[in-house]
C-alpha cells in the first residue's frame, strides 16, 4: 500500500521558518517527480514546489520563490524548507508524487499519489 506521510507543520510567527517532511512508502519513487501543494481555507489546492526524480531540477510557484526550498534526500524522502513565512502561507500542505513527470510540469499535472496533509499556520 502506497503512502505519503507529511510531518513538520505547526504554528509559527510571521518571518519564522518551518521544515516539512514527506516520507513515501509502499514502493520506490525513483521514477517519480515529487512536489508540494497547499490549500488555504476557501481556496483551491495550489502548486507550491516540485523536484525531479533525481533531485537535479526544482521548480517553484512565484509566490514562494526565494523563500522556500525543496530537496530530496533519497527516492522516497522529500523536504520543504520554508523561510520568511507570511500569514498568506497559512494552508494545509500536501505532498504529491507523479511518475515520469518533470519538476516544471508537476504543477499542471494530476499527481498519482497524495499525502493526507499537514497544517501550517502563520500568525501575524
Amino acid at each position: 500500500q502506497v503512502q505519503l506521510v507529511e510531518s513538520g507543520g505547526g504554528l509559527v510567527q510571521a518571518g519564522g521558518s518551518l521544515r516539512l517532511s514527506c516520507a513515501a512508502s509502499g514502493r520506490t519513487f525513483s521514477n517519480y517527480a515529487m512536489g508540494w501543494f497547499r490549500q488555504a481555507p476557501g481556496k483551491e489546492r495550489a502548486f507550491v514546489a516540485a523536484i525531479s526524480w533525481n533531485g537535479g531540477n526544482t521548480y517553484y510557484a512565484d509566490s514562494v520563490k526565494g523563500r522556500f526550498t525543496i530537496s530530496r534526500a533519497d527516492a522516497n524522502t522529500v523536504y520543504l524548507q520554508m523561510n520568511s513565512l507570511k500569514p498568506e502561507d497559512t494552508a494545509v500542505y500536501y505532498c504529491a508524487a507523479r511518475v515520469y513527470t518533470t519538476a516544471q510540469t508537476m504543477g499542471a499535472s494530476k499527481p498519482d499519489y497524495w499525502g493526507q496533509g499537514t497544517q501550517v499556520t502563520v500568525s501575524s
